[in-house]
């Protein structure tokens, strides 16, 4: 294989993660819940979601939500918190 030949193919390999490198980051929100998810909680989360949108913010499109529920256990809620921010620190990861 010639230099330039190999030069232009780890260009073209290279491409994909550049583009990747500059897409905007989303901006992770995360949401504590004491209760567990029901039908009321469900109403709150709905409005909660229209809020965002009349600010211009859309789920799966410029803001990624993370919904973390204690279930009526509040001793649950710092480890839940930690959770939370330790997806901020590794946005590669599935949000629920």
């Amino acid at each position: 294989m010639r230099r330039r030949e190999f030069i232009a193919g780890l260009g073209a390999a290279a491409w994909p993660v550049a583009a990747r490198a500059q897409q905007p980051a989303v901006p992770l929100m995360g949401v504590l819940h004491s209760s567990t998810s029901n039908e009321l909680t469900a109403l709150v989360n709905d409005a909660f979601h229209r809020g965002l949108a009349e600010t211009g913010f859309v789920e799966g499109q410029n803001v990624a939500i993370a919904h973390r529920w204690a279930e009526n256990y509040n001793d649950r809620l710092p480890a839940l918190a930690v959770d939370l921010v330790r997806l901020q620190a590794a946005p590669d990861e599935v949000i629920e």
